[in-house]
């Protein structure tokens, strides 16, 4: 039996600090940009902007891309772990409609979440929203922390490994 679709969040301190929020699609990571990172709280509608692609051996990335690369800077694992279409809901499908319901089962994001595609005549198609639905798992006093502790960011230049990708 196949594992089960894995999801997972790098906090990537680049020119500017963003969270990457990755889908396990397809064979590839579906990948989006969330400069606000994601959020536990419902009332909160994340700007979520759609990324190229990334292989799936880079869900496990952490390490700090050197200058003059693109996406330089720090990039640590913010959450990991599996992901589920909700019943009746196939991912590659929603995701070529604009919208995706699915279940996250990670250390900080849990539950309900919704991926909508933004339309009208500003957007350039890769515009979505992240959004936690209302479950048992929202937090409404829900606060991002950074995973970039000073022994993180020390580990991080001691052993980073070459990339090429952001």
């Amino acid at each position: 039996m196949a594992h089960p679709p894995r999801f997972v969040v790098h906090e990537h301190h680049a020119s500017r600090l963003h969270y990457d929020f990755r889908l396990e699609i397809d064979g590839v990571l579906k990948s989006w940009a969330v400069p606000k990172g994601p959020s536990m709280n419902p009332a909160e509608k994340r700007l979520a902007v759609m990324v190229d692609d990334h292989p799936l051996d880079y869900g496990s990335f952490e390490g700090v891309i050197p200058e003059g690369r693109y996406g330089a800077g720090a990039v640590v694992m913010w959450d990991a772990g599996t992901f589920e279409p909700l019943e009746g809901t196939d991912a590659p499908a929603g995701l070529m409609q604009g919208s995706l319901k699915f279940s996250l089962k990670g250390k900080r994001l849990k539950g309900v979440f919704a991926l909508v595609k933004l339309k009208g005549p500003r957007a350039t198609g890769k515009e979505w929203l992240l959004m936690k639905k209302a479950d048992q798992d929202a937090n409404p006093q829900f606060v991002l922390e950074s995973a970039l502790t000073p022994a993180k960011r020390r580990q991080l230049r001691e052993t980073t490994p070459p990339c090429d990708a952001s």
